[in-house]
């Protein structure tokens, strides 16, 4: 008999990897080629999702003392008639800086989106 106690977490830390699917040692070559093969093909292109008229969009880094009225205002003359505006907001009752806008029309979104992605709204 050892005189050592044997390590009983070793069998567990191996079950766990196989439970969780962490078993890159049992992984062919031929598997790493076929993962590597998918991990560089391209993506559909942008454009290819684009395609489909949206009626909600996100807006994001809007200023914490904007409210929902006044992006309601803003998207209501600037695109069209919406259907409802959330601005998000923490546990302390302050702006994520985070809104959705949903808009009546099909095609709204993507109007919105067109027109402000990536564009300063209030110049500041």
């Amino acid at each position: 008999m050892k005189s050592r106690p044997r390590n009983r977490h070793s069998s567990g830390r191996n079950a766990r990897a196989k439970v969780l699917g962490n078993t890159t040692a049992t992984v062919t070559p031929a598997a790493r080629q076929r993962i590597k093969a998918t991990k560089v093909a391209p993506a559909q292109p942008a454009a290819a999702t684009a395609q489909q008229p949206a009626d909600k969009i996100i807006v994001s880094n809007l200023p914490q003392d904007v409210n929902e009225q006044q992006v309601k205002e803003l998207f209501h003359t600037t695109v069209g008639p919406l259907r409802d505006v959330t601005l998000h907001y923490d546990s302390a009752g302050r702006s994520k800086g985070v809104a959705a806008v949903h808009f009546q029309r099909k095609g709204d979104g993507t109007k919105a989106f067109q027109q402000y992605n990536n564009r300063l709204i209030d110049g500041s």
